[in-house]
């Protein structure tokens, strides 16, 4: 069982996890011990409220496929158990981060004192230049 939120709860059938082998290096226990683990979450299929669902499914995120499965490969640490915590608290994260508002952007103007200055350290900056040429005999 993960929880979400106070109302948001997924339960264990939801979250498919499967052990694999980890890549790279690691010695000789790396060819025989799986210890990474990959993560499944299939969206359309959640008991998640359609809020969440539908902003899930806007992202464009690598993690999740054209099916609408979350993907989440966790192999960070050396043992099993902190890579199943490890996955379950990425797919926590990316959960909270899509029912996150995002602030709206109001543009904004240079002021007439911060174009003097710019325009003002662009004049030095090329005069500091000129004086860089071939002195003329």
């Amino acid at each position: 069982m993960l929880r979400i939120s106070n109302n948001v709860i997924l339960a264990d059938w939801e979250i498919h996890i499967e052990q694999i082998r980890a890549q790279g290096s690691g010695g000789q226990n790396v060819n025989k011990v799986a210890s990474a683990v990959h993560l499944r979450f299939d969206i359309q299929r959640s008991t998640l409220p359609p809020f969440y669902k539908e902003r899930l499914l806007e992202l464009s995120d690598q993690r999740i496929t054209r099916d609408g499965v979350i993907v989440i490969k966790a192999q960070k640490h050396r043992t099993l158990e902190l890579n199943k915590e490890d996955a379950l608290a990425r797919l926590k994260a990316l959960i909270k981060s899509a029912a996150a508002e995002q602030k709206a952007r109001r543009p904004t103007r240079p002021s007439r004192n911060a174009k003097r200055k710019r325009v003002d350290s662009k004049t030095r900056k090329g005069k500091t230049k000129a004086l860089r040429g071939k002195v003329k005999l």
